[in-house]
């Protein structure tokens, strides 16, 4: 199973919010150019963000800003508002077969060991704020420029 592209998609956006914020009007179309994608998937992002509280829009082509200190918004915030995996991040089949003896048991061997999987990468999402990522992006493009 993967994390939907949303999540990676969001990481980008707000990092190009963040970039480019007092030399461009941030608009989903200008957005959609740096992400490679159409305007309205940015948009959706946008409204699942804005939802969030991560990021504010003004109408028409104002643009969007982040709503809060990018060292206040983690990973695992953008994770959980553009909905990267609806409940449990591993989904496990349906009707295993309960007259085999590992059929039987394999819920009861599997199921808190997928948690605690979830529960670190939710917990290193955690860790991981977009003040890093705006910081190190900027260091990237400062050192292309020399």
């Amino acid at each position: 199973m993967q994390i939907s592209s949303r999540f990676t998609i969001a990481i980008h956006v707000l990092t190009c919010i963040e970039t480019f914020k007092d030399d461009y009007k941030t608009t989903s179309d200008f957005l959609a150019v740096s992400v490679n994608v159409n305007p309205v998937v940015i948009r959706r992002i946008l409204q699942q963000l804005k939802k969030a509280g991560i990021v504010e829009t003004k109408r028409g082509s104002g643009g969007a800003y982040a709503a809060k200190p990018l060292d206040e918004i983690t990973f695992y915030d953008v994770y959980k508002a553009v909905d990267c995996v609806e409940g449990d991040l591993f989904h496990f089949h349906e009707n295993p077969n309960t007259k085999c003896p590992v059929g039987r048991n394999i819920h009861f061997v599997l199921d808190d060991r997928l948690r605690d999987v979830q529960n670190a990468m939710e917990n290193k999402l955690k860790e991981i704020k977009l003040s890093d990522v705006v910081a190190d992006t900027v260091k990237l493009i400062e050192k292309e420029a020399k």
